[in-house]
């Protein structure tokens, strides 16, 4: 590394990724969407390796099942992954496990990037911009203008249409300041407020998350269906 490189990294702050693989995939018909083969790497190995290939992310912690330590640590020396520094079990919420993923996080830590272990084709444009903007603003996620019309429903009964022009499918990864997320998660975990993701809990706080870009291919794998969408974005990587 040349000492202007060295400069530049000295002054950018210590980010620690967390990536939570803990579901169980009761979506996927007894697939285990982790490390079931895409392309010719495990799902997990590609999530891995964007993030052991960005500059922007100083280590990695992974929070998974118990029975997925020892396979994630295998799969990550079969691809060299070496920025992941701990793999450890999830808890009973996701908020429980990505709590427990900040709590390995190492002291330097200024920033947490929180990201789905089961979405693979995250960018390194992605990660970088939204870190940066989490550098300005404590809080930043990728997210996409939503294309179809959304009804709100009661009962089987349209009850609402609200204006497409302002809703935006929010993704990953989702980077805070790492006191401002812990102290957020920990506050809805106490008060017992659910969460769908780790923006929301910033939200209950009253703070203002910046949106950055997603991407179309920025998915997650839920479903056997999105599986073979995953193959098709391999196969054709310059589409958009």
């Amino acid at each position: 590394m040349g000492f202007f490189q060295k400069i530049q990294k000295a002054k950018r702050p210590f980010c620690t990724a967390v990536i939570v693989a803990a579901g169980n995939a009761s979506r996927m018909k007894g697939v285990d969407k982790i490390t079931t083969t895409m392309g010719d790497k495990p799902v997990i190995a590609h999530t891995l390796l964007a993030f052991e290939q960005c500059e922007g992310i100083d280590e990695v912690v992974v929070v998974t099942r118990s029975d997925l330590i020892v396979p994630i640590g295998e799969i990550c020396k079969t691809y060299g992954v070496t920025k992941v520094k701990h793999i450890v079990e999830g808890g009973s919420t996701r908020t429980e496990s990505v709590l427990k993923g900040l709590n390995q996080a190492d002291q330097k830590a200024q920033l947490v990037a929180i990201h789905d272990g089961a979405r693979p084709f995250v960018s390194n444009g992605i990660i970088q911009s939204t870190i940066h903007a989490a550098e300005i603003g404590a809080a930043a996620a990728p997210a996409i203008p939503v294309t179809d019309t959304i009804k709100e429903a009661e009962d089987g009964m349209v009850c609402g249409t609200p204006d497409r022009s302002r809703l935006y499918a929010v993704q990953t990864p989702q980077v805070f300041d790492i006191d401002l997320i812990r102290g957020a998660l920990f506050h809805c975990m106490t008060k017992g407020i659910p969460l769908t993701d780790d923006c929301s809990a910033v939200e209950q706080l009253g703070k203002k998350v910046m949106l950055t870009d997603g991407s179309p291919r920025n998915i997650k794998i839920t479903t056997q269906f999105d599986l073979l969408i995953g193959e098709g974005i391999l196969s054709c990587p310059d589409a958009t």
